[in-house]
């Protein structure tokens, strides 16, 4: 009998450690992990030029509406064919098309881009939510060790990205990205090494009955 589906969405802090954490979960549980590469692929999907999915990564859009009243968020349904096709929200609906699709299909681990809810609204099967996130000190203390910067440059980065995820989240979900009961398992990565958390998220799949 084969295995039941498995997604795993990770929600991450810029330098918490996220995108190590599902590169290595994914490769020790042989399924696909799907980060940047979302982009390229929502790209060849709708013929639209890469870059405007780039630009658009992760933040939020223009529309005041949508800024002003947390009630109101756009549609994550079909995007739509016309004048606005490269608007942000209709990328975001193109995106979050691919997301359903891929998680229709296979077992997988996928990075950000409000994939625990765009999975959650679509009626996706076997989704489970993490988010790992990190003491400001040990971010930016990553962040000098990837980018090769100072300590103010790491802040600002740091500060910067979380910033945007965090517009972002609110303007198409209407939800706070911070808030945890948005996620099924939340880990504080700042004491432990990306195995340690590897292995808690591995834990915690177990006490859902998947097989690992």
């Amino acid at each position: 009998m084969d295995k039941p589906k498995m997604i795993i969405t990770i929600g991450r802090e810029y330098g918490a450690g996220g995108k190590a954490v599902g590169q290595a979960l994914a490769e020790e549980l042989g399924i696909h992990f799907y980060d940047e590469e979302l982009i390229k692929i929502t790209s060849e999907t709708s013929a639209i030029g890469e870059q405007y999915f780039r630009l658009a990564d992760e933040k939020a859009g223009n529309n005041p509406i949508y800024k002003l009243f947390d009630s109101k968020k756009p549609s994550i349904g079909e995007p739509k064919v016309g004048d606005k096709m490269t608007s942000p929200e209709n990328l975001f609906r193109f995106q979050a098309k691919t997301l359903r699709e891929i998680a229709s299909r296979e077992s997988c681990i996928i990075a950000g881009r409000a994939a625990d809810y765009i999975l959650r609204e679509g009626n996706i099967p076997n989704v489970v939510s993490i988010f790992v996130y990190a003491d400001m000190p040990k971010k930016i203390e990553r962040i000098m060790a990837l980018e090769s910067v100072n300590r103010d440059t790491a802040e600002e980065h740091v500060k910067k990205i979380d910033k945007e995820r965090t517009e972002f989240y609110s303007y198409y979900t209407g939800k706070d990205w911070l808030d945890m009961q948005n996620y099924d398992l939340c880990i504080n990565s700042s004491k432990i090494e990306y195995p340690q958390v590897a292995q808690i998220i591995k834990d915690f799949m177990r006490t859902k009955g998947y097989e690992i």
